[in-house]
Order: structure tokens, then sequence, then C-alpha cells
């Protein structure tokens, strides 16, 4: 792609990396066969070519129409595409660099923009998040059906195994997760535990997921920032950094990328990552005996185009004994996508229902899956109980 990038943007650095992207796209139009906003609107536009096209015009004209932002606003950052990509396009680091600049064109609603204010003021705070949600809870059944969908039931902690201060696998506890789905990391330590390991959990705060892919980059840096400057210090004392929220980890993956261009930091973002795994990737199903049970299994956006682990969690419960029933368009979006949920309701609504379909088609017992977003979004409107894969493996011990 020939790209004549504007001169008051040319020398800008991320905009130099975003024209090397975009130079990568050769317009094949392979990425529309798996991106999920195409498959349902059927629009160029809403489909990474079409969105790759917009970011360029932006950066060739320093300018953006309000129905171009539209478009950029209804891409989930699934990343399929990049999977699809037969030229290598970065296509998500491309969108993050495209939505910082249109920050500075955009012209959202009142209520888009009060909406976005609320959702970064709070979720990453579990200060804030944690009591709003207990409250939430509590008066679930009085509150409009549109909010009461994005409230859980409260889910106990069924698994009580005590971290111990000071061991060399930490587990993060995520923001979201640690007041949500509280049962997943109490699983983790359980799971650990049974194969022998001892594992402190560390309450890091928000990876600054949020922020940045809300377009609020400075922000979520900062935060990145604060997580690194907890777990670096002890960095030559830890083996492994756990993250069981993918969507978490597959952000922490991308610190280095993300903070790049920051002297002080770039380097400490290469250790923390070079520590980080994903459950999947130490978890192992020896001595465990489990129940004849069909478990259908959602692999979210962030593990399979994010972390490159597609299928490892369906290999790992088939080779203990569970039945993994298969099911068609496993690449596609279930639409929860961090605050997609929340900002662009009709559409993720519409993903949920087509994922909760296939899902079902081979009747399993159960539905699970790796990260917090895509475990809430599909539990509401399941006809069978859906959790997280280690919460799972945690029963059958």
């Amino acid at each position: 792609m020939q790209t004549n990038i504007h001169p008051d943007l040319i020398a800008l650095p991320k905009v130099q990396e975003a024209d090397a992207i975009l130079r990568k796209c050769v317009h094949c139009g392979f990425c529309t066969a798996t991106c999920p906003t195409y498959q349902l609107l059927g629009d160029e536009l809403d489909g990474p070519r079409g969105r790759i096209y917009l970011i360029k015009n932006l950066l060739e004209e320093n300018t953006i129409s309000d129905d171009s932002i539209v478009h950029l606003d209804r891409c989930l950052t699934c990343r399929a595409c990049e999977t699809t990509c037969p030229s290598g396009v970065e296509y998500g680091r491309l969108l993050d660099i495209g939505r910082e600049f249109v920050q500075d064109h955009a012209n959202r609603s009142l209520r888009s923009r009060l909406l976005t204010f609320a959702l970064r003021l709070v979720v990453p705070r579990p200060f804030l998040f944690a009591p709003l949600l207990t409250l939430g809870q509590f008066f679930r059944p009085l509150l409009p059906a549109f909010i009461q969908s994005h409230v859980p039931i409260k889910m106990p902690v069924l698994h009580q195994v005590e971290p111990v201060i000071g061991a060399n696998v930490v587990l993060l506890s995520g923001c979201v997760q640690s007041a949500a789905t509280p049962n997943v990391v109490a699983s983790l330590l359980k799971v650990l535990h049974h194969q022998g390991m001892d594992a402190e959990v560390f309450h890091e705060g928000c990876c600054g997921a949020l922020d940045y892919h809300l377009s609020a980059h400075e922000a979520g840096m900062q935060r990145m920032k604060a997580v690194i400057d907890q777990l670096y210090p002890r960095i030559d004392h830890i083996d492994y950094i756990v993250s069981s929220a993918t969507g978490c980890g597959v952000t922490i993956r991308d610190y280095p990328e993300i903070l790049q261009y920051d002297a002080e930091y770039r380097d400490k973002a290469s250790a923390i990552v070079d520590k980080l795994v994903d459950p999947i990737e130490i978890v192992s199903g020896e001595a465990i005996e489990v129940t004849t049970t069909r478990v259908a299994v959602h692999t979210p956006c962030s593990m399979q185009h994010g972390l490159g682990l597609t299928g490892a969690v369906e290999k790992l419960l088939g080779d203990i004994g569970f039945d993994i029933t298969p099911h068609r368009e496993g690449h596609l979006c279930c639409g929860s996508a961090g605050t997609y949920s929340v900002l662009q309701p009709e559409l993720s609504q519409q993903l949920k229902a087509r994922k909760l379909n296939v899902l079902g088609e081979g009747k399993p017992d159960v539905i699970v899956t790796a990260n917090v977003g895509c475990q809430l979004q599909l539990k509401e409107g399941a006809n069978v109980p859906v959790m997280h894969w280690l919460e799972l493996l945690a029963e059958q011990i």
C-alpha cells in the first residue's frame, strides 16, 4: 500500500510506525472472512481492510469524518484478522495508533463521552468497582433489563487454598476478575497446590487495558508503569507471572511494544513479559480423575489471536478425560471485547447470540472459557453453566 503521510505528522515516531504497518497491506481481503463485524454488517468499512483505509486517510489528511469514526469504534480489536493476514499486518497496533489520533478529531455524543468517562473512572479501580458491583448485585432484580444484563450474579469463592507470600509464582488478581469472578484465582491456587506449586496472589490493580483501548493512552501507560513498578523490583525472584484473564495477559504481553518509546520502562517491560505465562502453559492434568462431562470450549480472542494458544485448553481437558464438543466459528468473537458490550450493545448481543448458538450445537453440559469478560458475556443468556476452565478443573480435585 502506498502512503503519503501528512507533513504535520510524518516526523512523529508512532506515525512512522503506523506508516510501516500500512505499507504491509496488499489489499487481499482475506481479513474480511474472519472479521466479526464484517460478517454481521457486510460493509467494507466495518472490516479490517476498510478500517485500514480509514486510518490511512486520517494520517494522510490529518482529519477524519464522524461517520468514519463510527466504523473504527465498531471494531472489537479481536485481532482475528492478524491471524488470517498473509502479509503480517499488525492491525491491532495500527488501530491503537489510529484511535489515539482520532481523539483529536472526535465529536462523540454527550452520552458516549459520559459512558466512557464512567467506565474509565470506576472499572479499573477495585475500591470503587467492587462495592458498586456488590450494591448492583443486591438490587439486581429491580434494575432495568439493560443494566441488569451487565451486573453478574454474585459468584462465591468455592476453593480455599492459602497463598504463600514471597512465592516464586505470582498470580495476578485482575481488577475486574477479583471482584466479578474471584473463584477463578482461587481455583488456580488450588490447581497449582495440587501440582505441588506454591503461589502468591498479587493485587496489582488495572493492567491499563481499559484506558488504553478507550484511546486514553497516557492514562493507560501510567497504569502499565505502575504494574511494572510493583513487579520489576522482585523480578529476579519470580519464576512465573501468571494472568488467568487472557485479556489482561495479552495487554501485558504488549507492554514492550506500547512502551517502546520510553527509555526507562521498555527494558523493564520486556523483563516482565519474559516471566509472563498463561495458566494453560504451566497447569497439568496429572493425578486428576474427571467425571464424564461434555464440555464446549470458547477460546477468547485474546487467547487465540493475541497469545497464540488456540486449542491448548481443549487439548488439556481432552487429555484428562473430558468430552470436548466441537463447534463452528471458533475464530469469531463472543462480543464481550472489554467494554464493547457496554459501548456497542446491539452488535455485542448479536455476536453473543451467534456464539451461544454454535457452542450449544454439541449439547454440552458446561461451557468453559479463559477470560473474565467472555465468561460474564456468555453466562448471561446461556442455558448451561458457564465457567473458567480453571474452575472446572478445580472442581475435579
